[in-house]
């Protein structure tokens, strides 16, 4: 029997410190095959003022570039891209109000996620870009305002690190005048020495059978070595100090593209502080030979959500770990997610809430309720907020994880949540609304007796919801009524009215 090949676009967007990038690809069955590709240098990080905050001029810059992107994008679902941005949008204080703006220029919702969620989609893309061997592999990248180094095997991380320096904000920092001397140059790899020892030690101790190097930055080093016959098949330290000892006669960061055979000129700006970091990292860790990966960050996003699509969701895998790490009782934690998604179903059309997202956040959210009770069952729905929000979380952006953590710690007692007021407003009410769906069926499983479960209407309102009991079930559960009038007091303090028959 002949079967039909399954066929799908998926499109990622890499918001980095330096570049902009957009991969489009078709998904056959579990491949990907590239069919566009877009870059644009925004120079994201360059925008960055002495507050932190992203300058007018900087953001318009980036805000051109999205709303080309977008027109490439239109027509697909929000199911078939992912944008996620890096380290100059983490570390920008008016993050927020620039992606209020982004996103409508994009016209999809951009996620800022970790340092340890960029080094994890990294990895992924280098490992799906060479062969399936087995063996430790260490990879490095070296963006424009982070370097991330991750150690793994296959296409499992083992040991991500997301280290606060970049080619961009090195640059700015050590050759901000545009010479390149030997000063200079120590003065740029010293500073990177003291970011490299934090973890020195436990990389040479799990030790790795491969090293390879992937971005912009090594790339285009890669590139130069070999045009200028200093690579002895892959970066070694010896290629590398020639290539510094060039710099530094070269002098002028406006000399290197004529200078140097290989180097693009809109490289030129930020190689040597690309330079500097990438050879104290092979110099403290000992790396003998670096080969190089056309998969980064882009593709890694890419084949995450192939993941997602497929119904191979890391972000499960994660709550999964989550749960056996906190020994979570699992039959509550099943308990609760059932009442949980039987509310939603009833009451989803009324508060409003997509259905693909309430589901996913209300079954994480009910799975993880009770991971606080591992600290104290003493504000146990503090702890578990605590934990969720601060945890290292494959999978899940920084907007997620505070979303979920919300809901953790809005299942009880107060309402709203304090974390609420952290959210961005398009995500407050969404999680708000399933926030008052959570807090009822942990209140309804109070009992953690199967027997005890009913089956409850639930009609959503404006500002609140009406519950509809079976006859006398209410009537025989004092416990669970005394709850529902606790609940209908706490809810009108905060402008919320509940019916309950």
């Amino acid at each position: 029997m002949r079967t039909e090949t399954k066929i799908e676009l998926a499109a990622a967007v890499d918001l980095g410190s330096n570049s902009f990038h957009m991969v489009v690809a078709r998904m056959v069955q579990d491949e990907l095959a590239i069919v566009d590709r877009l870059r644009d240098r925004v120079a994201l990080a360059t925008g960055l003022d002495a507050k932190k905050r992203l300058a007018p001029e900087v953001q318009e810059r980036a805000l051109t570039c999205l709303r080309r992107f977008g027109e490439r994008l239109r027509g697909m679902s929000p199911g078939q891209v992912r944008a996620v941005g890096t380290s100059a949008l983490r570390l920008a204080k008016n993050a927020r109000e620039f992606l209020e703006k982004a996103e409508e220029a994009l016209g999809h919702r951009i996620e800022i996620v970790s340092g340890s969620e960029e080094a994890r989609l990294i990895y992924l893309g280098v490992a799906h870009d060479l062969s399936d061997d087995a063996g430790r592999r260490l990879v490095v990248d070296i963006g424009g305002g982070s370097t991330e180094c991750i150690l793994g095997e296959r296409f499992e991380p083992l040991r991500t690190d997301s280290l606060h320096m970049g080619c961009v904000n090195w640059s700015q920092r050590f050759f901000a005048s545009g010479r390149v001397d030997r000063a200079a140059m120590r003065e740029a790899r010293i500073a990177a020495g003291l970011e490299v020892q934090t973890l020195e030690r436990a990389y040479r101790r799990l030790g790795w059978d491969e090293c390879v190097g992937a971005s912009g930055t090594i790339l285009a080093i890669d590139e130069v070595l070999r045009a200028n016959g200093w690579s002895e098949g892959g970066i070694t330290a010896k290629g590398l100090r020639k290539l510094r000892k060039r710099l530094v006669e070269l002098e002028r960061v406006e000399t290197f593209a004529e200078g140097l055979a290989g180097l693009a000129v809109e490289r030129a700006p930020v190689l040597a502080g690309g330079l500097a970091i990438l050879t104290t990292l092979v110099d403290g860790l000992g790396i003998e030979r670096m080969t190089t990966s056309q998969g980064a960050l882009r593709e890694g996003v890419l084949y995450d959500l192939l993941g997602r699509i497929r119904h191979e969701d890391v972000r499960d895998r994660t709550i999964r770990r989550f749960m056996e790490r906190h020994a979570v009782d699992l039959e509550q934690a099943s308990r609760v997610q059932r009442i949980a998604l039987a509310l939603l179903a009833e009451s989803r059309a009324g508060f409003g809430i997509e259905r693909e997202t309430g589901e996913q956040f209300l079954s994480w959210a009910a799975k993880l309720h009770e991971v606080g009770i591992s600290i104290a069952y003493a504000g146990y729905h503090h702890h578990g907020a605590y934990l969720v929000g601060n945890a290292e979380m494959p999978g899940f952006s920084r907007e997620d994880q505070a979303c979920l953590a919300t809901l953790i710690e809005g299942q009880r007692r107060r309402f709203p949540p304090p974390r609420a007021a952290e959210l961005p407003p398009a995500a407050r009410g969404t999680t708000l609304r399933l926030c008052l769906i959570l807090r009822l069926a942990v209140l309804l499983a109070r009992s953690r007796a199967e027997s005890a479960l009913p089956k409850v209407a639930i009609e959503a309102r404006k500002s609140g919801y009406a519950l509809r009991f079976p006859d006398g079930w209410l009537a025989e559960r004092p416990l669970v009524q005394a709850d529902l009038e606790q609940e209908r007091q706490r809810l009108r303090e905060a402008g919320y009215e509940i019916e309950f028959h």
